[in-house]
């Protein structure tokens, strides 16, 4: 399992990218188990939003995971105001990320 420690802002433009292009990477690693801490992300947009969709798909088309531990209270709201929160796999922590992706 890959585990990408997130910071600062995953919006249109900065982060967005970034994130977009370090999974297309580890992917075309064949890492296909990945697991995003937003522990230190102030905050996140649609454009963010739409790469994390993205990024969903595309694994799963590969048969792989992708998870999400230590959401801030910011990035709750948004993902629970774009409706989305319930389709991704949520941790309260990395340790319990570990876990839940060994069961699967």
């Amino acid at each position: 399992m890959s585990i990408l420690d997130l910071e600062g802002n995953v919006i249109m433009g900065g982060g967005s990218a970034l994130l977009r292009e370090t999974i297309r990477r580890l992917v075309g690693q064949g890492k296909n188990r990945i697991l995003l801490n937003f522990g230190e992300v102030k905050y996140l947009d649609s454009s963010g939003i739409g790469e994390l969709m993205a990024s969903l798909v595309s694994l799963n088309r590969q048969g792989g995971q992708l998870g999400f531990c230590n959401l801030t209270e910011r990035v709750t709201e948004v993902m629970e105001l774009s409706s989305l929160i319930s389709i991704f796999e949520i941790f309260d922590s990395e340790d319990a990320a570990l876990k839940g992706f060994e069961e699967i």
